[in-house]
């Protein structure tokens, strides 16, 4: 069974585009989650042709970055899929073939992370996104696949896992992407860049500057994490202070209480 996870922020003018997508996929189920909407996003849900496809999962809190992605997955995983693909709610590029990529590798390639290469050209960045690539890169490096990922990682574009990638590594963990991807590392399972889309190419909503740094900031914190985890460093709050970006807003509490109603591990 293929699963399509759809993470779902106040999207009543992109969500239906982002289903339409979904039509051209190879896929079994869509599990919407709902975080804290406040618009119209789940009447256009329930209002789309695919609905007889769609699970939708509705929280009024909001959930925090990320926790939706482990609270579909956590479903997904529970109705028996073997494969989930995490595609959020904002990106409308034409994308539908690189999404039927990650999928194929996934259910087809013996792969249990497919990422996407969302820089595949070297152009001109911000100072800051250069620092969150420097992370990124050494975080993979860490891991002994910056040879074959670059700077790829859960934590940016469309990806998809399989089924023993969550019977090896924690639920928590997809809420917090790099750590994810080190753990897989670690565990041993395959990881690889199956497809390119250059990130305008998404079409994800364009936000403000304060968003774009809360965003960096949080990667580059994930990233932290990560390799203190491949280190066996004892996580330290003190490593994170200036990286902390929206990490403090998941509720992994929420997650935990999920988690326990599917009869399933928090890690």
């Amino acid at each position: 069974m293929v699963a399509i996870v759809i993470p779902a922020k106040n999207e009543e003018n992109r969500i239906a585009k982002v289903l339409d997508t979904c039509s051209f996929l190879a896929a079994d189920i869509i599990i919407v989650v709902i975080n804290g909407c406040i618009d119209q996003t789940k009447n256009k849900i329930l209002g789309h042709p695919l609905l007889h496809k769609i699970k939708l999962i509705r929280y009024s809190t909001p959930l925090g970055i990320d926790i939706p992605r482990a609270i579909g997955a956590a479903y997904a995983y529970k109705i028996g899929s073997n494969v989930i693909m995490f595609l959020d709610g904002d990106m409308i590029g034409n994308i539908a073939n690189n999404l039927n990529k990650l999928i194929y590798a996934v259910q087809n390639d013996g792969i249990d992370m497919a990422l996407t290469n969302c820089y595949p050209y070297i152009n001109y960045r911000h100072p800051l996104a250069s620092t969150v690539s420097k992370y990124r890169e050494k975080l993979n490096k860490e891991i002994g696949l910056f040879p074959n990922l670059g700077i790829s990682t859960p934590s940016h574009g469309p990806h998809a896992i399989s089924r023993k990638l969550l019977q090896l590594i924690p639920f928590y963990s997809l809420a917090i992407p790099p750590l994810s991807l080190a753990i897989a590392a670690q565990k041993g399972l395959y990881i690889k860049v199956v497809t390119s889309i250059d990130h305008k190419l998404l079409l994800s909503s364009e936000r403000n500057q304060k968003h774009s740094d809360l965003i960096a900031q949080t990667i580059i914190g994930d990233c932290l994490q990560a390799i203190n985890y491949i280190d066996n460093n004892p996580y330290s709050n003190n490593s994170r202070d200036l990286y902390l970006g929206y990490h403090p807003t998941r509720r992994f509490d929420l997650l935990e209480k999920y988690l326990h109603h599917l009869n399933l591990p928090m890690k």
